[in-house]
């Protein structure tokens, strides 16, 4: 029997950005996925405040030089990889000088969030896929953590849902309190859009805010995890709702191990054989 994958995606991990919960849960969890046993990848922005030559980061040429159209522009996607010694995994890093150079994560100095924030997301989900694609890497289960990470789901089940990688991947969201104000530009669902993805599924980017944002990461994914406290309550409703299978909050001493046995259950009716 072939070992389960797992792909992680988030916007923080500590110790490349503060500890928070769901930094430590994206620091630790993929090491413990790993030592279960299972093969992990790990995706994350390269924030301009994440000192590379303290963390060592370097490029991957092999991986890097792609271009994205966003907006009818293009963007050059490079990725650059670091390791984590102490948990013998390695992170790696979405890069973009127009998006991922600032010192800062989601907002300036005066606490205004950047306007191209929306673009940002965008580019960051497409370069996951990408980059897991060049690695030719299957995953089983694509876990995905936070807003800016919340397109991967529609990518995944829409317009990548012909590509042999992931056919079979199964999309878990964790939800967070990392609710953002505010709406993101009027022309997000636009720019979402690409091959396999119908104006119909881009009903709730019409109006791209945090609860929208996360609402289609629900409906999209096959499943849900309750990472923190003080989730928004129309989210928890909407999930409910849904009938998704949920996780609920789990004690810091024992979460890994649920996760991976949640991976399981959404799993099940895979055969790891092939």
């Amino acid at each position: 029997m072939r070992k389960a994958k797992v792909l992680y995606v988030t916007h923080e991990i500590f110790p490349y950005l503060p500890e928070s919960r769901m930094a430590n849960i994206c620091r630790y969890l993929p090491q413990g996925t790993q030592e279960m046993g299972r093969e992990i990848r790990t995706f994350m922005p390269r924030f301009g405040m994440i000192n590379e030559r303290r963390n060592q980061l370097h490029e991957v040429i092999r991986l890097s030089g792609m271009n994205l159209i966003i907006d009818d522009n293009d963007h050059p996607l490079i990725i650059k990889v670091a390791s984590i010694q102490q948990a013998r995994m390695q992170i790696y890093f979405i890069d973009n000088e127009d998006y991922f150079q600032r010192k800062a994560i989601f907002t300036d100095k005066n606490g205004n969030h950047f306007p191209d924030n929306d673009e940002r997301a965008i580019f960051f989900s497409r370069g996951v896929i990408e980059t897991v694609k060049k690695l030719g890497w299957p995953p089983d289960v694509v876990h995905c953590h936070g807003w800016m990470s919340s397109l991967i789901p529609i990518y995944i089940k829409k317009a990548f849902r012909d590509n042999p990688l992931f056919t079979r991947s199964k999309v878990i969201s964790s939800l967070y309190n990392d609710d953002f104000p505010g709406v993101l530009r009027p022309d997000f669902g636009k720019k979402v859009k690409t091959d396999g993805i119908t104006n119909k599924d881009l009903s709730y980017y019409k109006e791209p805010t945090y609860l929208n944002l996360m609402k289609a990461a629900v409906d999209y994914s096959d499943a849900v995890i309750y990472a923190s406290d003080n989730i928004n309550s129309e989210i928890t409703t909407y999930v409910e709702v849904s009938g998704k299978p949920a996780l609920p909050l789990q004690p810091e001493d024992s979460y890994i191990k649920a996760y991976n046995e949640f991976y399981d259950q959404v799993m099940g009716e895979f055969d790891l054989d092939d």
